[in-house]
């Protein structure tokens, strides 16, 4: 009964993942990607090179509020798909990316949107609230 127990939760498991990682439109960036997607380091002035605003998330895996966050910016990927992208940034990893923006608590977004500055938040959000920061930071004309 424990077997079949095991078995039952395992595969239930396993097919939730692969089902949530096929919905999932979210890029995890390194330096190289960064560069060519977002922001080239070398640049004296922002110059936002995207054809669609984006949402960076950068987080660690450790971090709590980084954890609750990151189903948020998951269903929001879905909901905003094909209007903005949304990239996230591992600071244990990308400490270099870390260190060109300041990152000194996570979550940290940065908001940047197509011909305007970046907006940099600190902390954890709601769905509700992150909804309403990409319409006002992102989508707003």
């Amino acid at each position: 009964m424990k077997k079949i127990l095991l078995s039952i939760i395992f595969t239930a498991s396993f097919a939730t993942t692969i089902s949530a990682q096929d919905n999932v439109k979210i890029e995890f960036l390194t330096l190289e990607t960064f560069q060519q997607k977002v922001q080239d380091l070398q640049s004296q002035t922002w110059n936002y090179v995207g054809d669609k605003p984006c949402l960076i998330d950068f987080y660690a895996s450790w971090c709590g509020p980084c954890r609750m966050l990151s189903p948020h910016l998951e269903a929001l990927a879905k909901e905003f798909e094909g209007k903005i992208y949304i990239y996230k940034i591992d600071t244990q990893v990308e400490r270099q990316l870390a260190q060109a923006f300041n990152i000194t608590s996570i979550p940290s977004l940065l908001f940047c949107p197509v011909g305007k500055q970046p907006l940099m938040l600190r902390g954890y959000r709601d769905k509700a609230t992150l909804e309403k920061e990409i319409n006002q930071y992102l989508l707003a004309q």
